[in-house]
């Protein structure tokens, strides 16, 4: 088989019931993409992620009459991120696309991405959710919310209602393994690379087959990795309680020398009200300035480069000078 242009990762737990109109529909697309000239070839990095139906079955079945099909299978069920992430160290393809088995995300945009990284020249190609009439209400207004106040919390500037269905250049993948932190949430961690990126719209549409693995618990763990994953807010809460408290504990003491001395007071009371706002101001300020440097030492851990070389002239042919008229 060709060196793939085009990587499609897919991570899948317990699919058996969606995997067959997956494969009916993917590939019909994958190979018009090749007889087109649109890729001169591609893989399908199917990750199982410990699954325990009929899964894994289907997919050595499916590797039998469909070469381009690549089969990761994990040891245990390691999660959905980290499941694209195996995908992603493993893929070799020029343009790698995650995408999830649901058929949520229709595998028909996968043609326009290729395209508009091609003629925009840009690294990432995200997948926007412009209609999701098909979700609940509770589940437009959750992820609207997540989305708004994951942009307020943090400085990555993420599209709104992108999930995890986007094309990446091989630059943005070989960037994305190169991070060493563990619980990566892509759909933040991409976007904070700040590779040029474009989207692409698309209705969402209901789940073909099978339950949803992304139950309530689920989805909480995942705006809590997404917190504290982006954003140093949390760390700095405590230094705005200690200002507050500082600020409030200067008000008490005013408040309370004017009670002393309009004698309003009962013997004791005014120093005892000082110091117990003062020292507890202190302490919330004194853990503030120590989430400062943890969140320093984070960051470091996390190891995001600051930037990336996108060219460097050195090497190349010097050009003539032009003569001047």
């Amino acid at each position: 088989m060709p060196f793939p242009h085009l990587s499609i990762v897919i991570p899948m737990f317990n699919e058996e019931a969606v995997l067959p109109l997956l494969a009916d529909r993917l590939r019909p697309l994958a190979d018009a993409m090749v007889a087109d000239g649109v890729c001169a070839a591609y893989e399908i990095v199917a990750v199982d992620d410990g699954s325990t139906d009929a899964t894994p079955v289907l997919l050595q079945r499916l590797r039998r009459t469909w070469p381009e099909v690549r089969v990761l299978r994990l040891r245990a069920n390691a999660g959905h991120q980290a499941a694209i992430s195996a995908g992603l160290a493993r893929a070799r393809g020029d343009y790698v696309v995650t995408l999830d088995a649901d058929l949520q995300d229709p595998p028909e945009v996968i043609r326009e991405m290729l395209t508009i990284a091609r003629t925009e020249g840009v690294d990432v190609v995200y997948g926007v959710r412009t209609d999701r009439t098909t979700d609940s209400g509770f589940k437009r207004w959750s992820a609207r919310t997540f989305y708004r106040a994951q942009r307020a919390l943090s400085s990555v500037d993420t599209p709104l209602d992108a999930g995890d269905y986007r094309l990446m250049s091989r630059a943005t993948v070989e960037a994305v393994n190169a991070l060493p932190e563990h619980h990566r949430v892509l759909r933040f961690v991409v976007p904070a690379l700040g590779f040029p990126s474009a989207t692409v719209g698309y209705r969402r549409a209901e789940r073909a087959a099978g339950e949803s693995k992304y139950p309530l618990a689920r989805m909480l763990k995942l705006s809590v990795d997404s917190v504290t994953g982006f954003s140093l807010t949390p760390l700095r809460f405590a230094t705005w309680l200690g200002l507050i408290g500082g600020l409030a504990a200067l008000a008490i003491l005013v408040f309370a020398l004017g009670s002393r001395l309009a004698g309003h007071t009962l013997p004791g009371w005014t120093s005892t009200v000082v110091i117990v706002s003062a020292v507890g101001a202190v302490q919330l300020l004194a853990l503030g300035i120590l989430g400062e440097y943890v969140g320093r030492m984070y960051a470091a851990m996390q190891g995001r480069p600051t930037y990336f070389v996108a060219h460097d002239s050195l090497g190349e042919p010097e050009q003539a000078p032009q003569d001047r008229v």
